[in-house]
């Protein structure tokens, strides 16, 4: 519709309203409906001739836009009405006329013609926002009901507003906020919770909306961080924390962190904050969700100032001590004061001061240890406890109490970082003392889902954060949660997310050199190696082989071909048997016509080698129990290579890989006649024929 049509119609009607003395309606309590209504078609009307406005001005109608800007002007008063009016639902049906207002004198501005009626607009606007952003006094706290959750929809509404507010015209709006916050702050004694909650949310919205206010040059802005770090120095120093309000003390802690940085630059204010998140205030409040919310909100703020904390140290450990207990479940019910998710975060805040306060490794680790032992005591004696109980109930409830246990251990190892790691700190043995005693929850028959999740968080917490230590326990771990067919597809996407990093941590610790001589590191080595190749064994023989095929190309490729070192390369019979058997398996799953793209061509060019290779070495010792026990496996792995592709194998082997090794034909059909036979035969063959071979071969290898 044209737009000087569209305002015509819109003035018409507002012509009508005011003479049938509709727009000047106050109402009584039981016209809330008809307000509600008057109030959207107040909104309409001002957003109309606001888009009309907009309209006119991308033609450039100059004196289409005074018109339409005599009308607006004209709404504002009834805006201004229903916008303050008691009922934040009337109020609310106006919202979109007062953002569009605001962003109408933004234009206004911009060709400077933003005047002081305009000024005084935008004022009262501010005023009806902060005031009407307050509780009402009657608002229980206790539980949120359908009327708390829209009054929190609604403050988003208006924080919208505040937001454009301050991008109109920032100086008018901090100098009115920052009059009102310190003149509550400065009286808080003498006033209701909800106007001192207001101030502090406002001084936390001063933050968003004043831009860039910490670390910038600029003059104005500088000031304007002066001045916000002088309403915080009045918020901690005021004593407001301690009006008791639920709603108040929350406040305080959400602005507080918010202006985490400042009190980096003000370390003297640090204790006072502290005590408000350990007392009653905080972590001791009667309320379970301040409780919460001051244990996610310390953990934050110990975590950005934890540069400052290592005076404190000691004295907060020493006021967590009771909250970081593990409760026993007594009659299936665990009582603790803080949750479990709370304790996480208490947890995770106790390890980053141990760790990033300036104390030696020895103090960090006993620091540690007084901290997780008693975790791990308890962890134990319910380990003990569940096998023996036979209530459903409590074995769960035991079970989500030994998971607590699990969980809160691997949250500390967040407290790490490249830069503080484990072994810096002298805390590995702590962390490898706990794994020890959780890998015990693997063997139980009871609540195997919850108890065994536990363990794979732990797993892949020691593997980012310990690396080659924890190295020897992962196999063994590893086998024992594949055994259950029941979780293994809950497994399947842990093992796939730590596999590489646990092959790349393995093989960077084989890559280091050492003494030919130091026989304790070459048997430390050897075990290594062996436990390796039993964690590929794991995972192929049950049937989560999709865990190493869905690597990327390359580390599919680097992964086959360590197993093909293990093979040929390593004189150890014992993990050369169980290469050859993830090989023959490995076969089986991706030998066939349906198998892995390339994996064929990489069976006939690797694993049919290493077959022959390994037994040809000179280390490779048929008079031992172990090497024969390899040999048998490498026989079987050819025997499924036989089984998968029949014939083409044996013409392979005839024209392509036999002459290789200078076997002359007779000889090669004798092989392949043993290798069609039964696999009994087939070994035995072997042991006469791979003698005669070795004296060729070793010139050849």
């Amino acid at each position: 519709m044209d737009p000087i049509a569209k305002v015509k119609i819109v003035e018409s009607y507002a012509t009508i309203l005011k003479q049938a003395g509709v727009l000047n309606f106050t109402g009584s309590p039981d016209d809330e409906d008809f307000m509600v209504k008057l109030s959207t078609l107040v909104n309409t009307m001002g957003t109309a001739l606001l888009s009309s406005w907009t309209r006119l001005q991308k033609s450039k109608d100059t004196r289409g836009m005074t018109i339409v800007a005599n009308a607006i002007h004209d709404k504002i008063e009834l805006l201004l009405k229903f916008l303050s009016n008691d009922d934040d639902e009337v109020s609310q049906a106006v919202v979109e006329f007062a953002r569009e207002y605001l962003q109408f004198l933004k234009n206004k501005a911009s060709v400077k013609a933003y005047g002081t009626a305009d000024s005084s607009n935008v004022e009262r606007i501010l005023y009806i926002v902060i005031n009407k952003y307050k509780y009402d006094l009657s608002t229980d706290f206790s539980y949120q009901d359908e009327d708390e959750a829209y009054f929190q929809e609604y403050r988003k509404l208006l924080k919208v507003l505040f937001d454009n507010l301050a991008m109109l015209d920032l100086d008018l709006v901090f100098s009115q906020t920052k009059n009102m916050i310190a003149s509550t702050l400065n009286r808080w004694q003498t006033l209701p919770y909800n106007e001192l909650e207001v101030a502090i949310t406002f001084l936390y919205l001063l933050g968003e909306v004043v831009p860039n206010c910490h670390g910038t040059s600029d003059g104005n802005i500088s000031d304007k961080k002066t001045e916000i770090n002088e309403m915080l120095h009045l918020l901690i120093t005021s004593g407001v924390s301690r009006q008791g309000h639920k709603a108040v003390i929350l406040q305080f802690f959400e602005t507080v962190v918010r202006y985490e940085k400042y009190f980096g630059q003000e370390p003297v204010l640090i204790p006072e904050i502290l005590a408000a998140f350990l007392d009653d205030r905080g972590l001791r409040n009667s309320d379970p969700h301040v409780r919460s919310r001051a244990s996610y909100l310390l953990s934050r703020f110990i975590k950005y100032l934890k540069t400052h904390m290592s005076n404190y140290t000691e004295g907060i450990l020493k006021q967590l001590q009771d909250l970081l207990d593990l409760a026993l479940p007594v009659n299936g019910i665990s009582h603790t004061l803080v949750s479990p998710d709370d304790q996480l975060y208490l947890y995770e805040t106790a390890a980053v001061l141990i760790v990033s306060g300036s104390f030696s490794p020895e103090t960090k680790q006993a620091f540690l240890k007084s901290l997780l032992l008693p975790v791990a005591e308890k962890f134990q004696l319910l380990l003990q406890k569940l096998p023996t109980t036979s209530d459903e109930l409590q074995r769960r409830e035991i079970a989500k109490c030994m998971n607590h246990a699990i969980a809160v251990t691997s949250r500390t190892s967040k407290a790490f970082s490249n830069q503080q790691t484990m072994q810096t700190n002298g805390c590995v043995e702590v962390y490898l003392q706990a794994l020890q005693i959780f890998l015990g929850a693997l063997n139980l028959p009871y609540e195997q889902t919850t108890l065994q999740s536990a363990v794979r968080q732990y797993l892949h917490r020691m593997v980012v954060c310990l690396e080659s230590e924890v190295l020897p326990y992962f196999p063994i771990a590893a086998e024992q949660l594949l055994k259950s067919s029941d979780i293994q597809k809950k497994v399947v996407p842990f093992v796939q997310e730590i596999f590489m990093p646990f092959v790349t941590a393995i093989f960077n610790t084989l890559s280091v050199p050492i003494d030919e001589n130091d026989q304790p590191a070459q048997n430390e080595r050897q075990q290594l190696q062996r436990s390796y190749f039993l964690f590929i064994a794991a995972i192929v023989t049950s049937n989560i082989a999709e865990v190493i095929s869905t690597q990327s190309v390359q580390n599919f490729r680097q992964v086959l071909l360590t197993v093909i070192q293990g093979a040929v390369h390593f004189p150890d019979p014992v993990a050369q048997k169980t290469c050859f058997s993830i090989l023959r398996k490995m076969v089986e799953l991706w030998g066939g016509a349906d198998g892995l793209d390339g994996f064929v061509e990489f069976m006939y060019h690797n694993i049919v080698p290493a077959c022959f290779m390994a037994p040809l070495k000179e280390t490779f010792d048929l008079n031992d129990a172990q090497t024969i026990l390899a040999l048998s496996e490498s026989a079987l792995c050819l025997r499924t290579v036989l089984d998968k592709r029949g014939v083409e194998f044996v013409t392979f082997l005839k024209t392509s890989y036999l002459p290789t090794l200078r076997i002359n034909p007779e000889k090669m059909d004798e092989y392949c006649r043993a290798l069609s036979s039964d696999s009994k035969a087939f070994k035995n063959y072997l042991k006469f024929f791979l003698p005669k071979c070795k004296d060729v071969a070793v010139k050849l290898l």
